[in-house]
């Protein structure tokens, strides 16, 4: 089993959903501020990957929790650290927000 495929993912449409329904949950940007000014969703939680171990104090361990970035990598990484933390309810959001802006939200500015 390589790394990817331990992390545990979830798709643009499935954020979708979870976002039409009113799901509870957290949704984490762990791309750096100046992309922040670029596209963001107004309710995620900043925290920039390198800024993530001193800010754990921000996220809760019983909330579920969907992590993004531009494309899905440093995500990836984030979620492996918040899991390796004792996060077990947390998803990489696959393809990032740049998948969102191409199939779910077109007029997303996308860098």
């Amino acid at each position: 089993m390589n790394r990817e495929e331990a992390i545990p993912a979830i798709t643009v449409q499935e954020l979708k959903a979870m976002r039409d329904r009113g799901d509870d949950f957290v949704l984490v940007d762990v791309r750096e501020p100046h992309e922040f000014a670029i596209s963001a969703f107004s309710e995620s939680v900043k925290i920039p990957l390198g800024t993530l171990p001193q800010n754990l104090n921000k996220l809760s361990t019983a909330d579920e929790i969907v992590v993004h970035c531009k494309m899905g990598g440093r995500s990836a990484r984030a979620v492996q650290f918040l899991r390796e933390s004792g996060f077990k309810k947390v998803r990489n959001l696959v393809g990032g927000i740049d998948r969102w802006a191409q199939e779910i939200e077109p007029g997303m500015p996308r860098y």
